[in-house]
């Protein structure tokens, strides 16, 4: 029907008009947008096609069906003190009167009137009906209105439930005019006067502007309407009729009709880029968590690695004192007066084994089970530590409201995901196993240690490789202790072999030490690098996620920003038609 009154400027603005609505009704559809909002917009961009929706508004004993007959002329609603109006009214021109019902709350109504050739009128339950579904299918006319007459009473003027409603009406970016019912229960003009001032008043703090405001007596208007002209003046009717035929003339008609998708797309870009900025926000905590994470991992490994380095200086220092007791034992063993017990080899590796070796392998072993202890404990609590975040998190989720929705596409994936992730994280602290984790642990540094030493580890502990590799220690040197016995000839030999037996000890410690610090260096840092990776690969699916929603929300804030300037220029263009 439009296309057929438009000039070609109106025509070219519409098209630029639909290419944007379809534009953002993909950016709806790919942001997941509610599904009410979604239709809404369809049926506006739809009703471009249709007939000028003029909606009627307002508390139910505030003469909404009074002020339509009165319009009329005739008396096509019916009127009454108590709520009348138990579902919408749609009136339409028809060549007889008719009611039809098309849905249990709707209902359309014809009427030979010619008001209604170009306009059809919707008349709706009050927004303080009792049966809230009244209200709703109130709310879901609103988005449609091409105009709103919003009807309050001078008797109660502006309620609560009036300001709500009409808040409501202004995020939808319609043109609303105010009508000042029932003007002839006022004694004096200057009453009537100052109740309009007050709803100006009141109507400006709560829409930013002041809409146009008419007081009127629709009971006034019928009765003069129906043959007592003289009632005419008072009712207030002219000027609310002169205004509606010039706001809605064939010109006016295009204009708002033409208004009203982009005033809901409009509030709909509003809507979805505060919905994106506070998802984004929401993400940045996000980031944060994990980021957090990152660095609790990045300080765990710097406080494992120092901690490891003085474990491993423990170690050494066992060895050291070895090698200083074997220093001793050499300074006392070889002399020329004890020639002959330096020509018995199995007294040398006793005496050495004794004095020198003693229970180096005992400590080695449980210095090293201390540190498989610690390895994992630390492993355990860091665990624990992620855990605590993580359901800290979910706290925060629960605390947070996202939209209006609970059960939004958004959040509802990132509260599921937060809490498989805590669930998994959970289940790892819940049956952490200490021993299979230390034996594992053990397992692997026996089998370094022994690949170092070249030998078999088979189904020796630690603790007895250590003894075979200070049992070597032992034969090497009594060997060079024996050999220095078999060579004296003279007074400088024996001191010689000594400082040789000394040296060939330190380069055996070093070489000692060197391997078990390789061998148990290789194993720690495949633990901790196993630890920190698994506690990372549990929280991936959340990272992945946050990522991901960035992605999408970044893509739909840019999308949203872009329409909401190019609907605003289209308005500007359509207001100055």
């Amino acid at each position: 029907m439009l296309k057929r009154i438009l000039d070609d400027r109106q025509e070219a603005l519409l098209k630029e008009q639909r290419a944007c609505l379809s534009d953002l009704r993909v950016a709806l559809a790919r942001f997941d947008a509610k599904a009410d909002h979604q239709s809404t917009l369809d049926r506006s961009i739809r009703q471009l096609d249709e007939f000028f929706l003029l909606v009627v508004i307002g508390e139910f004993n505030a003469g909404k069906s009074a002020f339509i007959n009165a319009l009329l002329g005739e008396s096509i609603l019916r009127e009454g003190v108590t709520p009348t109006t138990a579902q919408v009214n749609v009136l339409r021109y028809g060549d007889a009167a008719g009611r039809e019902v098309v849905e249990e709350q709707l209902e359309v109504l014809t009427a030979p009137i010619d008001l209604l050739r170009d306009i059809h009128i919707v008349d709706t339950p009050g927004t303080n009906a009792i049966n809230r579904e009244h209200e709703r299918i109130t709310a879901d006319f609103v988005p449609r209105s091409d105009l709103v007459l919003f009807i309050t009473s001078v008797d109660r003027p502006f309620t609560e439930s009036e300001r709500a409603f009409l808040e409501r009406t202004r995020d939808w970016g319609k043109k609303i005019v105010v009508v000042l019912n029932k003007v002839d229960i006022l004694d004096a003009g200057q009453e009537v006067e100052e109740v309009r001032e007050f709803v100006a008043k009141s109507a400006q703090q709560l829409l930013g502007l002041t809409p146009e405001i008419f007081p009127v007596s629709a009971r006034l208007a019928m009765k003069a309407k129906q043959g007592d002209s003289s009632l005419w003046e008072a009712s207030g009717f002219a000027a609310l009729e002169r205004y509606v035929q010039d706001t809605l003339d064939e010109g006016g008609r295009v204009r708002l009709k033409l208004l009203n998708p982009l005033g809901v797309g409009l509030h709909l870009c509003g809507v979805y880029l505060a919905e994106t900025r506070t998802q984004i926000d929401v993400l940045k905590q996000d980031f944060g968590m994990l980021e957090d994470v990152d660095r609790q991992l990045a300080l765990y490994e710097e406080d494992m690695e120092r901690e490891f380095r003085l474990r491993l200086a423990d170690l050494g220092k066992i060895l050291v004192e070895m090698e200083r007791r074997g220093h001793h034992y050499f300074d006392d063993l070889m002399r020329l007066s004890r020639v002959v017990e330096l020509l018995n080899t199995s007294l040398i590796q006793r005496g050495f084994e004794r004095h020198v070796v003693a229970d180096v392998p005992q400590q080695i072993e449980r210095r090293v089970s201390q540190l498989i202890d610690w390895l994992v404990e630390s492993d355990f609590r860091q665990w624990q530590a992620v855990r605590s975040h993580l359901s800290h998190r979910q706290q925060e989720y629960r605390d947070r409201i996202v939209g209006d929705d609970e059960t939004s596409g958004f959040r509802y994936d990132r509260e599921q995901l937060v809490e498989t992730v805590g669930r998994d994280v959970q289940r790892v602290v819940e049956t952490y196993d200490r021993t299979r984790e230390a034996k594992q642990i053990a397992n692997g540094a026996r089998g370094a240690v022994a690949a170092v030493a070249a030998v078999e580890a088979g189904a020796l502990g630690l603790g007895t490789l250590v003894a075979l590799l200070t049992t070597s220690l032992a034969v090497d040197l009594s060997g060079i202790a024996v050999a220095g016995a078999l060579a004296v000839v003279g007074l400088f030999i024996v001191p010689a072999r000594r400082r040789r037996a000394k040296r060939e000890m330190a380069e055996k410690v070093v070489e000692m030490r060197d391997s078990l610090e390789t061998a148990l260096r290789s194993q720690f840092e495949s633990e901790l690098a196993r630890s920190v990776s698994r506690i990372r690969e549990g929280i991936a699916p959340y990272g992945r996620f946050v990522r991901a929603e960035r992605a999408k929300l970044d893509g739909s804030q840019t999308d949203f920003e872009r329409l909401h300037l190019e609907l605003e220029r289209l308005k500007s263009k359509v207001d100055q038609l």
